[in-house]
């Protein structure tokens, strides 16, 4: 199998995120990203064999949800970084209706593996811990997940579940929530 040029997977890739935040997951279908992204449907379905994991591919590779952990020099300001990031994924179109629409899909859909879209980002999350714990910030049996986990499980309550606004403070409030305790 040749290898697809980037440009005409991120394409494929484009056209699967939005689909799926306009119809849903239900209403994704790889003939709809087919039309929507000028790509053959049997070549998509030579690279992906299902729509399934046409989505997980996209959820991870595409630029739309692309993602670099933050490195400020300290482990504080990565991780008020990190919930603005977070808050951003969550609150800015396209990618809020993206990565809710997926992300919630992947609840109700087991053939839809999100574990992978979390799983990528959390090895490039730990690279803020990594780093705090060689300046002396963190000690080293602190667990990375609870943390990302406590700050991004905040977000997602109050950005999706509750439908709240999130103020500007927030990120740095929910930091020091982790970091100093209440």
């Amino acid at each position: 199998m040749s290898p697809m040029a980037p440009r005409k997977q991120q394409e494929i890739f484009d056209a699967t995120l939005r689909l799926v935040a306009e119809k849903g997951y239900d209403g994704l279908t790889v003939e709809g990203v087919a039309e929507r992204s000028g790509v053959n449907k049997t070549t998509i379905y030579r690279w992906w064999p299902s729509k399934a994991a046409l989505l997980g591919a996209a959820l991870v590779e595409s630029d739309v949800l692309g993602f670099e952990a933050p490195d400020t020099g300290s482990l504080r300001g990565d991780l008020v970084a990190l919930v603005e990031g977070i808050v951003r994924l969550l609150t800015e179109p396209p990618a809020s209706e993206i990565a809710v629409a997926a992300l919630g899909a992947a609840v109700r859909h087991p053939e839809l593996d999100a574990r992978r879209f979390f799983a990528d980002r959390f090895a490039r999350e730990r690279e803020i811990f990594e780093r705090a714990v060689r300046r002396g910030e963190l000690k080293a049996s602190v667990d990375p997940m609870l943390i990302i986990d406590l700050l991004a499980g905040a977000v997602w309550m109050r950005t999706v579940f509750r439908g709240l606004p999130v103020t500007d403070d927030f990120p740095g409030e929910a930091v020091a929530a982790i970091l100093d305790g209440v």
